[in-house]
């Protein structure tokens, strides 16, 4: 008798419990009070910490750019200023030596080579501003290649005037021509691209994308903090909670020197502009237009009545205007301004008189006489005491609005960190209840 042999039933496979991920294990928390304690107190750690970090980024932001708005921009703006008064004055100053004949005054011939010098040390300053291979540096080192052959073509033009040769009236109006339609211009750009970078850094120094982050996290954290002590004190029946009122107390204290300390910055920042980086600009131009004027004299008689430069002159002449909104902050010397301006042109309007009537010489005497040199003196001293006061009043308003920023840019985090063990020894205590 054969037996067959038995067949097996399989194996049942192993029971398994099922798997839950990461997100159902959250969810699953706020099932039962324990959990829902473990979610609250991850939630305020977070929101605490983030608090904290960004505040002290946000303090850092502003103050590097309140920082870099005084140590690098408006420093720029102002030689750049420098190198385009020094050309035109140099461009001034160049033709009235041309104007006296032969030797060259030596006064005359002093300023022209300090205005040269003024203008090479504003520009290697210039070059420690800008960053390299950008337009203001590329600007910068057009400028020192042209002012070289700028001051070959005056040399020329003063070698020749010596010798009485009238190709040296040719080498003067190609000087001044170099200087006023490629180093100028340059020069003005220069200036252009550093108000730029004013207007940049003064965004830059209100941070205000960090600010309103900080914002969106404040008002999240301060709900949050109230919501979870109104749940502790309803599930617990205590009606405070230590720990949390103190961290509470510990944000509220952040807040509110985030607050002061950012309001102070932006009242600050808008007196910076008001009071010196606008009347800083406005005050340059208007210097750049006086010695634009006493260039445009002195080439004209140059060019013995060139209807092209006293064009020139009537053009710069009609762009000064004293009442400029921005020269509000400058009251006090505009009325000097306006008096020494009217005085000058009172005098070239003499000189203008004596060349048309053919007395082209009493018309050079006058030019460049003691009258209309210390005339014109005056207007320009004016203008440099008025620039020196308004850029004393921006350095003092722009130190005013970088106070307590660095100080808060370490105290903010350290601020939220001991909030945040407030926080873990407050929800921590209610924890233990439920072992």
């Amino acid at each position: 008798m054969t037996t067959a042999l038995a067949q097996r039933p399989p194996a049942t496979a192993a029971y398994s419990p099922p798997s839950y991920g990461l997100v159902d294990r959250v969810a699953g928390l706020r099932h039962h009070s324990p959990g829902r304690l473990q979610l609250i107190l991850t939630i305020l750690l977070t929101l605490g910490l983030l608090t904290g970090l960004v505040a002290g980024l946000t303090a850092h932001s502003a103050s590097a750019g309140t920082a870099d708005l005084g140590n690098r921009a408006q420093p720029l703006m102002v030689e750049a200023e420098t190198v385009y008064s020094a050309l035109a004055d140099a461009d001034t100053t160049a033709a009235q030596a041309f104007l006296a004949g032969g030797l060259e005054p030596a006064a005359l011939t002093q300023r022209y080579d300090d205005d040269l010098a003024r203008a090479g040390t504003a520009l290697t300053n210039a070059a420690r501003l800008v960053p390299d291979d950008s337009d203001a540096a590329r600007a910068v080192a057009a400028l020192s290649t042209g002012i070289a052959r700028y001051s070959a073509l005056v040399a020329t033009a003063r070698a020749n005037n010596r010798q009485v040769l009238p190709l040296g009236a040719s080498y003067l109006a190609a000087a001044s021509q170099l200087n006023r339609e490629t180093l100028q211009p340059k020069a003005q750009a220069l200036f252009r691209l550093a108000t730029d970078e004013i207007s940049a850094g003064y965004d830059a120094a209100r941070s205000s994308w960090w600010l309103i982050l900080l914002l969106v996290l404040s008002v999240a954290l301060g709900v949050a903090l109230f919501w979870s002590q109104i749940y502790l004190s309803r599930t617990t029946h205590r009606t405070f909670n230590v720990p949390l009122v103190a961290a509470t107390g510990l944000f509220a204290v952040l807040i509110l020197a985030v607050g002061v300390l950012f309001a102070n910055q932006r009242t600050h920042l808008d007196s910076a502009a008001q009071k010196g980086s606008a009347p800083v600009t406005a005050l340059a131009q208007l210097r750049i237009l006086v010695l634009t004027e006493r260039a445009d004299e002195a080439l004209t008689l140059a060019a013995h009545g060139s209807a092209d430069k006293e064009e020139d002159f009537e053009r710069a002449s009609g762009a000064i205007y004293l009442d400029d909104p921005r020269l509000a902050y400058a009251e006090r010397f505009t009325t000097t301004l306006k008096d020494r301006h009217e005085a000058y042109l009172t005098i070239h309007g003499q000189v203008r008189k004596l060349d048309k009537s053919g007395d082209y010489d009493g018309a050079v005497a006058l030019a460049i006489g003691e009258q209309a040199t210390t005339t014109f003196g005056g207007l320009t001293t004016t203008l440099d005491q008025a620039i020196d006061n308004r850029k004393a009043a921006f350095t003092d308003e722009i130190g005013d609005a970088g106070d307590g920023l660095d100080l808060l840019s370490v105290l903010g985090p350290l601020l939220a960190i001991a909030a945040c063990v407030l926080i873990l020894l407050g929800i921590r205590a209610r924890l233990e209840e439920y072992r």
